[in-house]
Parts: C-alpha cells; sequence; structure tokens
C-alpha cells in the first residue's frame, strides 16, 4: 500500500453545535439534521450502521436502510430469520450510526428492540417495487447459498408464480424498531475538538437530559 494510512486526515471547520440550539427531545434533532442531510444531497442519508449481539457475544455489525421515524424510535426491515434478525431477537437492544460526511456530522443511537406492527410492515411491503417484494420471497437471508444461478433459478420461478398476482408480505420479514434511550450528535470541529451532545433518558425520569462530552 503507497499511502500512509495515519497520514489521511481531514480538518472539520463547516459548522458547530451547542447545546443551547438543539431541540429538547433527540427524535426532532434528529429529523433537523436528516432534512438538512437531505438539503446538502448527501448520499443516502437513510444509510446507518446497525450494531447488534451476535454468536458467543461478539459484536456484529452491517450497514441498513432507515425507513421511518417517529416518536416511537427509528425503523427498518428485514428477514426476521436472517442474521440479524435473529440476533435482535436474541438480545433486544441495539446500535446505530449515520455519517454524514458531507456535513461533518455523526448521529450514534442506543435503544430497545420491538417488533413494528404489522399493518406498518404491510404498508411498507405494499410501497416496495414488485422486484424487490420479490426478492424477499427469494432469499433465505444469511443461509448458505451453493452459487448465483440457484439464486436466480429461484428469482424466475417465484416471477412465474406471482405473475398476474399481488403479492403478500412473507410472515417472516418486516419491521424492527429501535426505541432510544441513547442518542449523541456529533459535529465535526477543528484540531479534532469535536462538538459532542449526548441525550440520555433516565428511567427515574423517562424525561430526556442533555450534557456536553468532552471529543
Amino acid at each position: 500500500m503507497s499511502t500512509n494510512i495515519a497520514d489521511i486526515r481531514k480538518e472539520y471547520t463547516l459548522k458547530t453545535l451547542n447545546e443551547e440550539n438543539v431541540e429538547k427531545n433527540p427524535i426532532d434533532q434528529f429529523g433537523r439534521w436528516f432534512r438538512e442531510a437531505l438539503d446538502a444531497s448527501v448520499n443516502e442519508p437513510n444509510a446507518m450502521h446497525l450494531g447488534t449481539l451476535g454468536r458467543n457475544n461478539v459484536p456484529n455489525g452491517r450497514i441498513v436502510l432507515l425507513k421511518s421515524c417517529d416518536a416511537e424510535g427509528f425503523t427498518f426491515f428485514t428477514n426476521y430469520h436472517s442474521e440479524k434478525g435473529i440476533e435482535l431477537t436474541a438480545h433486544p437492544f441495539a446500535s446505530l450510526t449515520f455519517f454524514w460526511a458531507e456535513l461533518e456530522r455523526q448521529v450514534r443511537v442506543q435503544g430497545t428492540i420491538s417488533l413494528a406492527g404489522a399493518d406498518e410492515s404491510d404498508a411498507y411491503f405494499r410501497s416496495r417495487p414488485r422486484p424487490s417484494q420479490i426478492g424477499a420471497w427469494v432469499s433465505d437471508q444469511s443461509r448458505p447459498l451453493r452459487n448465483r444461478r440457484e439464486l436466480e433459478e429461484r428469482q424466475e420461478e417465484l416471477e412465474r408464480e406471482f405473475e398476474g398476482k399481488m403479492i403478500e408480505r412473507p410472515p417472516y420479514w418486516g419491521g424492527f424498531k429501535v426505541s432510544p434511550f441513547r442518542v449523541e450528535f456529533w459535529q465535526g470541529r477543528p484540531s479534532r475538538l469535536h462538538d459532542r451532545i449526548l441525550y440520555t433518558l433516565p428511567e427515574a425520569t423517562r424525561e430526556w437530559e442533555i450534557s456536553r462530552l468532552f471529543p
């Protein structure tokens, strides 16, 4: 490798983040930042790193797509029998990380896991393009696959089976909701002296508390 990785660095200078200017609720603050990410044409602003607790208590991570955010939390959809689905069922806690490089911003979320309601999962499934609907039936997500041709043959078979029919949501596919109890907003600043504003939700009060962290 010709480039010295240790020499790669970027000075963050775009914006600031202050306690007196943030929303009282982290969901509202996330909504504000997400709209700014959209306005800035951030590449896939809803892409987020999902962290789970895997086998033998080993952390596991992957990128998934946020599909809704409301007062109850952050929702994404997947196969419940996938690796992440099994891990979230066994250990109903998760972390989410959004990184918007164009705005020099990061959001980190920790929360509890619950299943989205059947009506919500059905509504989202109906909104998906038809090839994606078929894809949910095609894939035994995270299971071993002999070769690409096996997958393509199964896709062709199900396309014939569903031809001219409405495609129902598979019973093993739907939404997970992450209900946050800790959310951190990170704004890059010069000299690595970044702004970090933390929201925590104490069990005793169930009211969000806001504090600043050392960078």
